[in-house]
């Protein structure tokens, strides 16, 4: 009975792993809030990232569609583009988050924020949070374009929650990676830099803007590592009516989250040398 008593765990044991779990959760809160309130004094800046992808799909969008170069089976190739476009607006937004932390380093403020008890990932994971919320702002744009160009969407609830769920895992995934390229490069000239030559080969080695079948075999296989392909992949399945997967919504979702939680722990471990 003594033996059996002694293997009993205290209540306290089992609320020390729920609270940490949720002392990380409200830490993430607090971050990813404090960078929203920065979009009160920039609101127009959302508007000003819409404008390229809407010139992708009323120009380039309706060029292609006209020459009908691109095979895109059953959908008309606005259709099939609007999800990949909705996706490189998200990217645009996502890729250049990381300059925000070496304006924070200069100004102090990464200090403050190593200094207090929030975990490191919570840090991380708070902007990209943030990156997310800015991304699906896109979505109130290139939906009802879409929209007026004819493409059939899918407007279920479950979709349009579908839709906003792959933004913003997607626009995480991208922040945390911006983050850490941020904290290796350290300059904001080496940064954006880096930031423009990765934009255009993620872009282009994806199925945003024409099948992968069409891409010559050593550019599929670059396309299967490439996050961006299966941000694309679930998007095209929710957004479209009677859009279908390639790889699987459960391939998508895996990749996205798995490739996520990644560059947040890596993130968290590489941020204090950053103040460095």
């Amino acid at each position: 009975m003594t033996d059996i008593a002694n293997t009993q765990v205290s209540p306290a044991a089992w609320l020390r792993p729920m609270n940490s779990i949720s002392f990380f959760i409200r830490k993430t809160l607090n971050i990813a809030e404090m960078e929203m309130r920065k979009l009160r004094h920039e609101p127009l800046d959302l508007l000003t990232r819409a404008a390229q992808p809407v010139l992708w799909i009323l120009i380039f969008g309706q060029v292609l569609a006209g020459a009908r170069a691109i095979p895109t089976g059953e959908f008309g190739y606005i259709e099939f583009m609007s999800p990949g476009i909705l996706a490189q607006s998200m990217l645009f937004i996502s890729i250049f988050y990381g300059i925000s932390i070496i304006w924070e380093r200069d100004l102090g403020i990464i200090h403050k924020f190593l200094a207090g008890p929030a975990p490191r990932a919570s840090l991380v994971l708070g902007k990209g949070l943030s990156a997310g919320v800015r991304g699906i702002s896109q979505t109130f744009i290139i939906y009802p374009l879409a929209y007026f160009m004819g493409v059939k969407l899918d407007f279920n609830i479950l979709a349009l929650l579908g839709t906003l769920l792959t933004v913003l895992l997607g626009a995480v995934l991208f922040s945390t990676f911006s983050l850490l390229v941020a904290i290796k490069v350290k300059t904001r000239e080496r940064f954006m830099g880096i930031g423009q030559f990765m934009t255009m080969p993620l872009f282009f080695a994806s199925n945003a803007i024409y099948p992968i079948e069409m891409m010559p075999g050593w550019l599929q296989a670059i396309s299967r590592f490439n996050p961006l392909t299966y941000v694309v992949d679930a998007l095209r399945t929710f957004m479209l009516a009677g859009g279908e997967s390639h790889f699987g919504l459960g391939t998508d979702f895996a990749v996205l989250i798995l490739v996520s939680a990644l560059f947040v722990w890596w993130a968290g471990r590489a941020y204090p040398s950053f103040v460095n």
